[in-house]
């Protein structure tokens, strides 16, 4: 069964092609974390980046102090919560004083493996991510980095440890040093060793059930998903790291278009930010990786997610506009619309078509997507929990 599904999955594939250099070194903390990784690739380290227990331990305090916000009420896990798979289980995320942006926040898990950041893109790496939030006015709604590099070069915790860790104090720390930090702690967010894992990568037949066995059969078949939520032969990210027009938020502007993009680099060309005007703005957010590259072609096009522990990340897409996986799949199986008989748009990338799946296929395809939860955040069956 496993090689005739490699061999259904192999026609289907897009390549998958890794961006950036290769990984100087893996930190691993525990035998817990080799497990973590098992069906992921070796987490790639930046040369100028290394990673090392202190920095993580910094990064991770980095990540969880909300006096890095305007009103003191907001950290990177406000949006990136462990306990919610390092999401918010909100539609779009909610900044200082209740501020609402436009888009879902992605989780954090494998968010190492990533060749580029944001829905968009538009940042290469988690370094360059780590330090947007902080000054969206929409988000921890800061007007710069001084207050972050005020309250990090006065508190005398952060000051002996970045001492430690990078060696500087007083005007030689940075917000970079900053970003660094947070974006190592990042990299030991990783998740693997699902069900799926065990089933594909260890011939554990049993990993998973009939249904998700059925539904692993029209992922790579019939529901065409492998298209660009990958498999490789020895580890799996689900995600092609590219970007995709799916019908979801540019449905709706279709007749705005025209304007809406020549406004958009009107207003782009004055120096506007990107990030700032994605998410302070519903309509400019639907064009996707456009507002990055300039490109007609990217009109509405957003990164393709992981489905790793997919069941606990919903709402889904980037607008979390949809709130159940049934409804992704009733959507896909529309061909790019969510109502069935609805116009496409116009940017609609090709690969999207209506694929007659059946109702209890979109069930069985469900169910396979909830065989992608790692081990770390299965939630315990009743049966397990009284052992």
């Amino acid at each position: 069964m496993r090689f005739l599904l490699l061999t259904l999955a192999l026609s289907a594939l897009f390549a998958y092609q890794q961006v950036g250099a290769e990984p100087d070194a893996v930190y691993l903390s525990s035998d817990s974390d080799e497990n973590n990784l098992f069906g992921l690739p070796p987490v790639p380290i930046p040369a100028n980046n290394p990673q090392t227990p202190a920095k993580i331990a910094l990064g991770d305090k980095l990540f969880h102090d909300k006096r890095f916000s305007v009103d003191g009420t907001v950290s990177c896990a406000n949006c990136h919560n462990e306990k919610l798979a390092f999401t918010d289980g909100l539609p779009v995320s909610v900044g200082h004083h209740g501020l609402t942006g436009t888009r879902n926040a992605p989780t954090v898990l494998n968010v190492a493996y990533n060749p580029s950041q944001f829905w968009d893109g538009r940042e290469p790496d988690l370094e360059g991510q780590a330090k947007q939030p902080l000054i969206n006015p929409v988000e921890h709604g800061l007007t710069d980095h001084k207050q972050v590099l005020e309250i990090v070069r006065t508190d005398p915790d952060y000051l002996a440890t970045f001492q430690s860790v990078f060696e500087v104090s007083g005007k030689r720390l940075s917000i970079d040093h900053v970003a660094q930090a947070i974006a190592s702690f990042e990299r030991t967010l990783v998740a693997g060793n699902s069900p799926f894992d065990r089933y594909y990568f260890k011939d554990q037949s049993n990993a998973l059930t009939e249904a998700q066995i059925r539904g692993f059969g029209l992922f790579v078949g019939q529901g065409r998903c492998i298209s660009c939520h990958t498999i490789e032969q020895d580890h799996s990210l689900f995600t092609d790291g590219r970007f995709h027009n799916i019908g979801i938020g540019i449905n709706r502007i279709q007749q705005d278009i025209p304007a809406l993009t020549q406004a958009f680099l009107e207003a782009k060309n004055k120096a506007r930010e990107v990030d700032v005007m994605v998410l302070t703005d519903k309509k400019s957010s639907e064009l996707g990786r456009f507002a990055v590259t300039d490109d007609l072609s990217q009109i509405g096009a957003f990164k393709t997610p992981t489905l790793r522990n997919v069941e606990l990340t919903g709402p889904y897409m980037h607008d979390g506009s949809l709130k159940t996986l049934k409804e992704v799949m009733v959507h896909y199986n529309n061909g790019g619309v969510t109502n069935a008989g609805e116009p496409v748009n116009d940017f609609l990338s090709g690969g999207i078509r209506p694929l007659n799946l059946t109702d209890p296929q979109l069930d069985d395809l469900v169910d396979f997507m909830k065989a992608l939860t790692s081990s770390k955040f299965a939630v315990p069956t009743p049966t397990q929990a009284a052992n």
